[in-house]
């Protein structure tokens, strides 16, 4: 018995099977804005869920102000998207795809 399911047979001696096309995503660097992508964890083709944090360069521009005697402009650092990095999540499996810092 051969290895073929019974419906299925194998090819004669020398001809070729047809190849079914394969899809290939190539991963492209994440960028600050929501994009389409392959997801590494579930295998499917998604558009990336964003999310702002801010991070250690938010911080110091804070402390920077604070030190400048700008008490007003302390928060303007947690309100704009430069001092914050850019995180890459699937929205299906909810697995993190990576950052982008600006």
């Amino acid at each position: 018995m051969s290895g073929y399911p019974p419906h299925q047979q194998p090819p004669p001696y020398g001809m070729q099977v047809p190849m079914q096309p394969v899809q290939v995503v190539i991963p492209q660097p994440l960028g600050p804005h929501s994009q389409t992508t392959s997801c590494p964890n579930c295998q499917k083709i998604i558009t990336t869920r964003v999310d702002q944090e801010a991070t250690m360069k938010t911080h110091l521009f804070a402390l920077l102000l604070c030190l400048l005697f700008c008490w007003p402009c302390v928060c303007v650092p947690y309100c704009t998207e430069t001092c914050k990095a850019t995180n890459h999540y699937c929205p299906n499996c909810e697995a993190f795809l990576g950052s982008h810092d600006r």
